[in-house]
This record gives structure tokens, C-alpha cells and sequence, in this order.
């Protein structure tokens, strides 16, 4: 199962630990084991090897891909992908709040809602 999770992880799918579980042994997840595998995850993030991505009202999600990246969640179906951007644009995102707050900016981060690339065409051949 860990090689399961790592493997997710290290391709860059942002699933929750319990949806990897369930796919290994195909069937519904148990609480505890479902905890156990969210603790590993955090983990991983904690270490650097995977992003973990909040997402209000749903399990976090976690990515193995660790630079500063943009995410789209699909209001269908709820994958979440990849948003690649300019960098340069990105961070003069972080300036101009910088600009406008008495602290200091470190970084941000963003989620954009829609409909992947699969809903997205389903929707229009419907």
C-alpha cells in the first residue's frame, strides 16, 4: 500500500489517501485505516515529497509535485489538476499584495473552480 501512495504521490495525482486505499484493496475504506494513511501522507508533505492541497469541506488532498503551482477543481466530477502559469505573472501576484499589506507577503495560494477538460465536453455534446 505505501508503494501504492508513494507511487500516486510521486506522478503528481493529487488523491486522498482513502480513494488509494480503497483502489488497493478494492473495497471501502475503514476510519482507522483511512487515518493511518492521511498521517502518512502529511508526512510526506512534512518532508517535502508531496504538497498537501486544502480544499474547504473536503478530505486534503495531497501532490507530488512540490513547486509553486496553481490547482483547477472540477465542480463535476472533483478531480483536481494542475494549473500552469507564468511564473513571472505568479509572482508579481505576491508583489502587488506585498504592496497593499502592512506585514510581509511570503507567498499565496490559489484554487480555481470549473470543469475539467472531460466534464467540460461532455457538457457540450449534451
Amino acid at each position: 500500500i505505501l508503494s501504492l501512495i508513494s507511487r500516486n504521490i510521486l506522478d503528481g495525482e493529487a488523491d486522498s489517501s482513502h480513494l488509494v486505499f480503497a483502489q488497493a484493496y478494492n473495497f471501502d475504506f475503514v476510519t482507522q485505516s483511512q487515518h493511518i494513511f492521511h498521517m502518512i501522507d502529511s508526512l510526506l508533505a512534512e518532508l517535502g515529497e508531496a504538497k498537501k492541497i486544502s480544499i474547504p469541506g473536503e478530505s486534503d488532498r495531497f501532490d507530488g509535485r512540490t513547486d509553486n503551482h496553481y490547482h483547477v477543481i472540477c465542480n463535476k466530477c472533483g478531480c483536481v489538476t494542475d494549473l500552469e502559469l507564468p511564473m513571472e505573472q505568479v509572482k508579481e501576484v505576491n508583489h502587488l499584495a506585498d504592496d497593499h499589506y502592512t506585514g510581509e507577503i511570503l507567498s499565496h495560494e490559489t484554487i480555481f473552480y470549473g470543469l475539467c477538460p472531460d466534464c467540460s465536453k461532455e457538457k457540450n455534446t449534451n
